[in-house]
């Protein structure tokens, strides 16, 4: 029997949506000290009233134990900082914050790749805020906030190159119903966690149009082999894909109702437009942002992701989606390994 006792650590979760919500809730039950922080002095100022985020998950309780606060000078006091922050906003938000993340332990649970950078997470936090590698980590896999947070039985994955901090992740986070397995290979957990999000826009666009099953067992599977491709030409761990990070977030994003990415999918499948979708809806689907540095990456280096390019033009250049899975079902015949 593992022993989950643990030290209680100081813990802020910077990003109050409903991953944040839901991990500050995890970190409280396992006994930490732990502050759920964001930019949004509202949002903050309405959790506080009655304990509860009804922006984003509105069913779950905040104990009285979590903190809460809008103060960037908190973070300062914290040792480890949870960064929720989506992709997108990471530069801008932490260097609005002006302060120093050179000495904090980053444990990183959001997913995507810069645009127009191309960085992925862990090069924005080396690049542009000097947090050294050995300092960085991600904590990435299957695992809806919605779940998460009504303790459902969850396992992800803590990738970091300093394997002392991958197993400190992993302590920290692990529970009876939520268990951590690590691994040194950031740069895949990352990718996986990034372009699994893509695949999971085309899966919704395959619900939307009632293609069925078949097609969507067929798009998961090859969906697989292009993020496995991106991988390797990155030099990532290609067994990676196969575990937690990359099989297992690809499997859960595709299929489940609470996929912000695959929902996005649904509805451009069902007719709506893209940008309508994404501007009436506080929820972020990142894969609507990591595609566009996909696409321009693959274009620059010669690395084949047909899906991805399809619902690059699906999502910017307005391409019907019917088209697209026809364009993709017509193209060259291809041996399954190459």
């Amino acid at each position: 029997m593992i022993n989950l006792n643990k030290k209680k650590e100081n813990i802020i979760v910077v990003g109050a949506g409903s991953w944040g919500t839901s991990l500050a809730v995890l970190l409280n039950f396992n006994g930490h000290n732990v502050c759920l922080w964001s930019y949004d002095i509202e949002l903050i100022s309405k959790i506080k009233k009655n304990r509860f985020n009804n922006d984003y998950l509105a069913d779950i309780r905040l104990e009285e134990s979590i903190r809460l606060s809008s103060n960037p000078d908190d973070i300062l006091e914290y040792d480890y900082i949870i960064n929720v922050v989506p992709t997108k906003y990471i530069k801008e938000h932490y260097k609005n914050l002006n302060i120093d993340l050179s000495n904090k332990f980053i444990i990183n649970c959001s997913k995507g790749i810069e645009y127009p950078s191309g960085r992925r997470i862990s090069e924005i936090f080396n690049i542009e805020f000097e947090v050294p590698s050995q300092q960085y980590c991600v904590l990435t896999g299957p695992s809806h906030a919605e779940e998460v947070s009504t303790n459902s039985l969850t396992s992800i994955l803590s990738a970091s190159i300093n394997n002392d901090l991958a197993i400190k992740t992993q302590l920290l986070f692990s529970n009876i119903f939520f268990r951590v397995y690590t691994s040194n290979d950031v740069i895949g957990a990352e990718i996986g966690g990034a372009l699994k999000n893509i695949i999971s826009i085309a899966s919704g666009i395959i619900d939307g149009l009632r293609l069925g099953d078949n097609a969507k067992a067929a798009l998961i599977t090859r969906g697989l082999a292009e993020i496995s491709r991106f991988g390797a030409f990155y030099n990532a761990q290609i067994m990676t894909f196969s575990g937690l990070s990359g099989l297992g977030d690809l499997f859960v994003t595709s299929i489940s109702q609470h996929s912000r990415n695959r929902r996005l999918g649904e509805l451009i499948g069902r007719g709506f437009s893209p940008n309508n979708i994404i501007n009436d809806t506080k929820m972020i689907a990142e894969g609507y942002y990591t595609v566009k540095a996909v696409f321009d990456i693959c274009k620059n280096n010669n690395i084949e992701m047909p899906i991805s390019e399809q619902i690059y033009y699906v999502l910017y250049e307005n391409k019907d989606p019917k088209i697209a899975m026809k364009d993709l079902m017509e193209r060259e015949f291809k041996s399954e390994i190459y």
